[in-house]
């Protein structure tokens, strides 16, 4: 039966607005294409004996090293030309979704665009080349660099100070915890706070991170309006609270519009606030977790400074702290001297109050220069726009999504939202799973899903401050489409993703019992 024009005046949407951010390559990348992609063999599978370049002449015999008995009889390994190498590797990196190539609606992780002007700074030689053993005389520009981010965090987040040495956001939050637990020895009471509040639209970290150092982690379920209530958290607050630990914006892109009737409970309990930077690109620039009476907090900068995301790289999270906090912070903190005849920038190791150091070294340097270049770049204002940007971003796609799928809190959220299948999932057997898989046949990373559990069926939606109105109305075409197919084909949602070069796996299995082996 030919489609009616209405569905062909819809399909032909989709397309547009697809192909509009979405195209082919010439190594068979077909986003926004109806053709399944072209297979990439395996290294090992191509190449014929003798055709690999050889420059230089076989050296000694592995035996003149190692006994006989401890080497390989054989290694398989295929002969290829460097042609036919470089060709393979980069058909596979064509094939990699990047936030270079395509939109990430990644709630709570800000997948947003790395300006390639962070990497020029980050690979100017003086930054690049210095030796991390480098004595402070001889690397006073990177001290530099440390100090001005330390202090330009701690101002546009109201703390006292920052120390740039943890690894990433998790890694942040043990830091932060740790401090609070050195905050309670100091005060001899640290065997009575033995409690930590972690709210439902908290990050997901929050409870591990609490277990880690020996806290019980007190669950704290949201109010009917999504947010923390102040009646609810007074129930659980006692002489045995140590921290609340909360996201604001929280994970339902809902800002906390009580959190200072919050704070003021928790510090009448004798307990310490401490904020999860998770979303802090909901507010930077506008408002202030230090002025909401956070005690301790953590950023990552690959989320809120657009410093790379994902891959397996390094990450970045700085911990920053209220004045009585200071003396805990990791080391070493970089501190300024003024006067004499020393160098103005030192690394501070003398904290005798410190929690020591969380890594090796001093920080990811190369990470606080993208940080750093990003705030220079875009100075006080533009920063402030950019969190501005992203909640006008949230907002225009949850009422643009509105009728294609479940809003469980439908009102202005900030950067991000959340949207439910669950009542696709009754009428037609189709879940916010299939949703995600289905999108990635059509050219979009999907969201996250099934988080906060507090939403079933869930999907957290954000789109960064960094994506177009054409990539937003692509997207929101694209969903459309996918709930239309749930309601007439659904097997088609079901069966998906078919034009990936992996089909659909068997997530129990995979995550179990993971083949990664050629043979």
């Amino acid at each position: 039966m030919p489609e009616t024009p209405a569905k062909e005046t819809r399909a032909s949407e989709v397309t547009r607005l697809t192909n509009a951010v979405t195209s082919d390559v010439s190594t068979g990348d077909l986003r926004g294409s109806t053709q399944p992609a072209g297979q990439v063999p395996l290294i090992f599978e191509t190449g014929e004996t003798g055709r690999a370049n050889r420059y230089f002449p076989n050296g000694r015999s592995l035996e003149e090293f190692l006994p006989a008995h401890v080497l390989r009889g054989a290694l398989p390994l295929p002969d290829n030309s460097e042609l036919e190498v470089v060709r393979h590797f980069t058909k596979l990196s064509q094939r990699t979704f990047s936030i270079d190539t395509g939109f990430y609606p990644l709630g709570s992780c800000t997948m947003k665009y790395n300006p390639k002007v962070n990497d020029a700074m980050a690979n100017l030689p003086g930054f690049r080349d210095l030796h991390p053993f480098a004595p402070d005389e001889l690397a006073q520009g990177a001290l530099a660099v440390m100090y001005d981010l330390q202090s330009y965090l701690a101002e546009l987040f109201g703390m006292a100070q920052f120390s740039l040495n943890p690894a990433a956001g998790a890694h942040a939050e043990l830091a932060a915890l740790l401090i609070a637990k050195a905050h309670f020895a100091k005060r001899g009471t640290s065997k009575e706070r033995t409690t930590v509040i972690v709210p439902d639209t908290a990050h997901g970290t929050n409870p591990a991170s609490a277990a880690m150092v020996g806290y019980k982690v007190v669950s704290l379920k949201s109010d009917a309006r999504g947010r923390v209530g102040v009646e609810d958290l007074r129930a659980v607050l006692g002489p045995d609270t140590a921290v609340c630990m909360m996201t604001n914006p929280n994970t339902l892109g809902l800002f906390e519009d009580r959190i200072h009737e919050i704070a003021a409970a928790v510090h009448e309990a004798g307990g310490l606030m401490y904020y999860d930077g998770a979303n802090a690109n909901a507010l930077m620039g506008n408002a202030r977790p230090g002025d909401m009476g956070f005690d301790l907090m953590h950023l990552n900068l690959h989320k809120t400074f657009s410093i790379p995301h994902g891959g397996g790289g390094a990450g970045h999270g700085p911990v920053g702290v209220a004045e009585h906090l200071v003396e805990f912070l990791p080391t070493p903190v970089v501190t300024r001297r003024t006067g004499g005849e020393q160098p103005a920038y030192a690394l501070d190791f003398e904290r005798p109050a410190s929690i020591g150091p969380m890594r090796s070294f001093w920080s990811n340097f190369a990470h606080a220069v993208r940080a750093l270049t990003y705030i220079l770049a875009n100075g006080g204002e533009g920063l402030g726009e950019i969190s501005r940007l992203a909640v006008l971003n949230a907002n225009y796609l949850r009422v643009k999504l509105r009728d294609v799928l479940e809003i469980p809190y439908d009102e202005v959220c900030r950067h991000e939202f959340v949207a439910s299948a669950q009542p696709l999932k009754r009428a037609t057997g189709v879940r916010a799973l299939d949703i995600a898989k289905a999108l990635l046949d059509r050219g979009f990373h999907a969201p996250t899903i099934y988080f906060p559990l507090l939403v079933p069926e869930c999907l957290m939606i954000e789109p960064t401050e960094t994506e177009s109105k054409e990539t937003l109305d692509a997207f929101a075409a694209t969903l459309r489409a996918i709930v239309e197919a749930a309601r007439t084909d659904p097997e088609s949602v079901t069966e998906a993703p078919v034009r990936t070069l992996v089909g659909r796996l068997d997530e129990t299995r995979a995550a179990r019992q993971p083949n990664l082996r050629w043979s």
